[in-house]
């Protein structure tokens, strides 16, 4: 049956930034469809952690820096001790800076790019060669953005690194088809997380943004988990290298 093909029972799958927003939305749709959880995040991860359990799911919860490439053998070495191997990564954890070109720092510039696709890289290829090694395949999904399609004003390395993760993710999907390892990303829309809590709280830029919404609202994080449980179940095992947009129309006005 159909339906089947979207159950998730039996694996695991390893959520970056799932303390809250985005994250946690996937994880625990993730954990409806019955995966066991590490949520992997610098922040506190106790909530997520506890409605996730209260699903009747496995969670761990590994503490890491997400800056810093050091975190990867580290978050890799402690979801298979404590739950077996992996065989689903979402690489979501992500961060924004804003100001003018012409003011943006260098600092602002590499803090984004080492969560938001250097990390991204070496973790992918850390699960990747696990992947491999376990021999049964698995499922690998990005955050990408609205601007992986758009170039945006005011977050010249938020630009930058999404419109690489869409890049990467296609590059990282013709190296790993052959293992049977699929690798795709989502890109969110304008979604009422605390990286847009500046747009939303800005009357004009809110209104401009919303006019051109065919949904006419904000997206949320389970907005996305209909995506996330289709990119990381069987249902999704052609898809290949591809982006999708979960963005209540805007790339279609």
């Amino acid at each position: 049956m159909i339906l089947d093909q979207f159950k998730l029972d039996g694996k695991v799958a390893v959520v970056t930034g799932g303390a809250r927003g985005l994250g946690r939305g996937m994880a625990e749709g993730l954990a409806q469809a019955g995966a066991d959880i590490a949520l992997v995040d610098i922040l506190d991860m106790s909530e997520a952690r506890a409605a996730i359990e209260a699903l009747g799911r496995k969670c761990i919860a590994v503490t890491a820096d997400l800056s810093q490439k050091d975190s990867v053998p580290a978050i890799v070495d402690r979801v298979v001790r404590k739950l077996g191997g992996i065989d689903i990564l979402f690489n979501n954890a992500g961060i924004i800076r804003r100001a003018p070109i012409t003011e943006f720092t260098e600092k602002d510039w590499d803090d984004v790019m080492n969560i938001n696709l250097r990390t991204l890289f070496f973790l992918s290829q850390a699960v990747g060669k696990l992947m491999i090694e376990q021999g049964r395949g698995g499922k690998i999904v990005n955050t990408a953005s609205m601007l992986s399609f758009q170039g945006g004003i005011l977050v010249p390395s938020y630009t930058a690194s999404k419109s690489a993760v869409m890049g990467l993710t296609r590059l990282l999907a013709n190296e790993l088809g052959a293992h049977n390892i699929n690798v795709n990303a989502i890109a969110p829309g304008y979604m009422a997380t605390d990286n847009t809590k500046a747009l939303r709280e800005d009357p004009a830029r809110n209104k401009a943004i919303l006019d051109r919404i065919p949904a006419g609202r904000w997206g949320t994080p389970e907005d996305l988990q209909g995506a996330a449980v289709f990119l990381a179940s069987k249902a999704s095992d052609y898809l290949q290298g591809y982006t999708i947009a979960v963005d209540g129309g805007w790339l279609a006005r």
